[in-house]
């Protein structure tokens, strides 16, 4: 059996609003949980997050320490490569700009690493210049575990499979390593507008 899917049931069919991408539908009140595996649930006391540049260079952020950094809340729609979009959700979290601000290098890849094992790959050009951001609440509450808490990457304008849950390091890289899915077929780049779902679209 074919670890990719290819989506699942439809949503009801009304009036297209021009924000959703072709071949996508409305998945309106519902968020769909989908994952590569179980879902972790990270105890805050240990958690940290970090930035790795091409020399090994670490930033480091505990819990609290991330806590304490500039926020943001924004509202954005969200595109699943299984064909549902949901409008207008709400986070809150900490811009990508902000992690990356006081890294010397600008290698153009990073892979985003998370706990239980998954990986992910975005040009550092698609986490920056306010383009995505690390967040930890959803409609003003702390992030659920299977929505990818206690903090998970946030890149709207890509699939969402780019938004890695439980997201644990930004490794910034000069080569572009495929991340889980990616390995498994699903597109390199993963725009929505372009209906870039698997390799070859």
């Amino acid at each position: 059996m074919s670890v990719v899917s290819r989506g699942f049931g439809q949503g009801r069919v009304g009036p297209r609003d021009e924000r959703l991408p072709p071949g996508q539908y409305d998945a309106r009140n519902a968020f769909p949980v989908l994952s590569a595996g179980p879902t972790p649930h990270t105890p805050l006391a240990p958690w940290d997050l970090s930035v790795e540049d091409p020399t090994g260079q670490l930033l480091r952020w505990s819990w609290d320490e991330f806590r304490a950094l500039p926020r943001e809340a924004v509202s954005v729609d969200i595109h699943c490569v299984t064909k549902w979009s949901k409008f207008d959700t709400r986070w809150e979290g900490v811009a990508v700009d902000r992690l990356v601000q006081d890294v010397e290098s600008r290698a153009p890849y990073v892979l985003a690493s998370s706990d239980g094992g998954y990986t992910t790959n975005v040009p550092l050009a698609d986490l920056t210049g306010g383009r995505a951001w690390v967040v930890d609440t959803y409609a003003g509450e702390p992030l659920a575990p299977e929505h990818g808490g206690p903090a998970r990457l946030l890149v709207p304008h890509l699939y969402f499979w780019k938004s890695a849950k439980w997201v644990r390091r930004l490794t910034l890289s000069h080569f572009e390593e495929p991340g889980f899915w990616e390995t498994f077929g699903y597109h390199i780049y993963g725009d929505p507008w372009r209906e870039q779902r698997y390799s070859g679209d």
